[in-house]
């Protein structure tokens, strides 16, 4: 998912597969010379334009941030983090720390039950106020608040050392009722402020904590500020940019912070003076202003993926070679199915084994739209993926790449029970639109009926996170938030995850989960998430439909001050374009 393929989690690479992420070098479209490639220089000043089909953010609320093009353009603008990835081509140099907010990546005890991080003196949000811990300790204390601030990932609650109620839930519920002393005391002892040091005491040993906090989800937010849900449609700065405008299905308009300083600040460069965000344009309008790049589009850069009927033109050309992007991303595509509404496993079966995988995938883009997929461990994560043996008999037989019918209609007489109609949620678009279609036709051949429930892109997860809303398949993808499968399997395949569209709570496999977070010996714990992967897909909780890629193109005047010769790349953390050190040349 993603922007570029709709609603895409956050992401880390490891270096191993980051390095298939490099952009290519050549001239522009269009028939005009590119400075990239010409010892082009990073300069400041103009104005960089994105255009989207989609019709607003689906998330700036740095709580309710989860989306990895989301997470780059807003950690990039507006929303600072104790700690940044790296920014850097390479994609093994890209999943390294660097302090952003911080004096240094953090700091643990021995057993890694505690992080602790000393803020920056000078940092002020754009009213001018200095940003304190308090500030962070506050933006933390919403993630607890989860009927109002929702989508956002939920490390926070299944870290940080604050007792649980019978049911599972955190006894603290958020900054907006009123506690209890007990758990206002406990996330008080959780969340500590010392002057400007900040120390998150946790639950149990997180030897990677300090990657959690690159999430906005560890950022900060002035609570005089706050208006809860309302929040996330004028998020207050502490980058170097701040909103004049949100029109939603229109654009947004970010101009300089004046009380942003470099001087606390040697992770931003800020190049733009102002950055302009074209809200609801059509998809192929979008391909073919890129692929003319003339005007002010040699100043513009698609946030979407190229649709796959322009991939032989601007990859069949090297007049296009040096503003395009042509790579494996870092998401898992796989359809959720409800557990709650298809609660019969033959059943969810069915629907795996009748699904046309090699049709999706042709309609994706075939080669350039990556890999079938057997799980939701994609291998860019080496030490952690193995093959399920999904398709190979792990569902009572090999399935071939188009899907079996027959074998389908087999398993839904096995259930006992009559299938019921399948309500098919996702994210729509042109080329979302024909993959619906396909599931329609591929599953009838079971004899399968399918109700296709296309919703508006950029209110996708808003719609179908709402368990009264969610239909029965649902169209989604996620990639780890940094390198380790223990940002995949929980998040996916747990209750207090924060991403668990098959709304599964198996204790069982809960137990297996806690159990595997809790090992220190990162070898051993990368055999239970292979386990556990496999577990997940006999259980068929999602139908994993490819390891894909992404295609994407920017102006000839957008470049990259990080990139060979100012070349544009697609940056490894985030599966993003590399909006901080976007700048544009006259």
């Amino acid at each position: 998912m993603g922007k570029a393929s709709i609603g895409l989690r956050a992401v880390v690479l490891t270096g191993v597969m980051a390095m298939a992420l490099a952009a290519c070098g050549g001239s522009s479209g269009g028939g005009t010379k590119n400075n990239a490639g010409s010892g082009n220089k990073p300069v400041k000043g103009g104005t960089v334009t994105f255009l989207t089909l989609e019709d607003q953010f689906q998330d700036l609320d740095p709580q309710r941030n989860y989306t990895g093009e989301n997470l780059a353009f807003a950690g990039a603008y507006i929303t600072r983090t104790l700690n940044q990835f790296k920014i850097s081509p390479d994609g093994k140099t890209a999943t390294e720390l660097t302090p952003d907010m911080a004096t240094d990546t953090g700091t643990s005890n021995a057993d890694a039950t505690s992080w602790s991080w000393t803020l920056k003196d000078g940092i002020k949000w754009q009213d001018g106020s200095a940003v304190t811990c308090e500030d962070i300790k506050y933006g933390v204390s919403r993630t607890f608040a989860t009927s109002v601030i929702t989508n956002g990932p939920s490390y926070a609650i299944q870290y940080l050392n604050i007792p649980t109620d019978k049911d599972g839930n955190s006894i603290y519920k958020g900054p907006y009722v009123k506690n209890t002393p007990e758990a206002q005391s406990a996330y008080d002892k959780a969340v500590t402020c010392e002057g400007n040091k900040i120390t998150f005491n946790l639950n149990k040993p997180v030897g990677d904590f300090n990657y959690a906090v690159t999430l906005t989800a560890f950022a900060g937010v002035p609570k005089a500020a706050d208006t809860g849900e309302k929040y996330d449609d004028k998020v207050i700065s502490d980058g170097p940019y701040q909103i004049q405008e949100y029109t939603k299905g229109s654009q947004m308009v970010l101009v300089r912070n004046q009380n942003w300083s470099p001087d606390t600040d040697s992770y931003r460069p800020a190049y733009p003076d102002k950055i302009v965000v074209k809200f609801g344009l059509d998809s192929s309008v979008i391909d073919q202003r890129m692929i003319q790049d003339s005007g002010d589009d040699q100043h513009a850069i698609s946030i979407d993926v190229l649709q796959p009927s322009n991939l032989a033109t601007v990859f069949g050309s090297d007049q296009y070679a040096s503003r395009r992007v042509n790579g494996y991303d870092p998401y898992v595509r796989y359809y959720a199915v409800n557990t709650k509404s298809v609660p019969n496993l033959d059943q969810r079966k069915a629907l795996a084994v009748a699904l046309d995988r090699a049709q999706l995938r042709t309609i994706a883009g075939g080669a350039y739209a990556g890999d079938l997929a057997d799980g939701v461990i994609k291998p860019n994560l080496p030490a952690d993926y193995a093959p399920s043996g999904m398709w190979t008999g792990l569902l009572g037989q090999p399935v071939p790449d188009s899907g079996d019918p027959a074998y389908a209609k087999t398993l839904i007489q096995q259930s006992g029970q009559p299938m019921k109609t399948i309500q098919f949620d996702y994210p729509q678009t042109p080329t979302n639109d024909r993959a619906a279609a396909a599931v329609v036709s591929s599953l009838g051949k079971a004899g399968i009926k399918v109700k296709p429930n296309p919703i508006e892109a950029g209110q996708f997860y808003g719609i179908v996170f709402d368990p009264n809303k969610e239909g029965d398949l649902v169209a989604a993808g996620w990639g780890p938030d940094w390198p380790n499968a223990s940002t995949v399997i929980p998040p996916l395949f747990t209750p207090n995850g924060g991403f668990d569209l098959s709304q599964v709570n198996d204790k069982a496999f809960n137990a297996k989960v806690d159990a595997a977070s809790k090992l220190t010996d990162i070898s051993a714990q990368a055999e239970q998430w292979k386990a556990l992967n496999k577990e997940a897909m006999s259980q068929v909780w999602v139908i994993p439909t490819r390891f894909g890629k992404q295609q994407r193109l920017a102006g000839s005047k957008v470049h990259n001050a990080s990139g060979k010769d100012g070349q544009v790349y697609f940056y490894a953390p985030w599966g993003s374009w590399s909006y901080t050190d976007i700048y544009v040349t006259p």
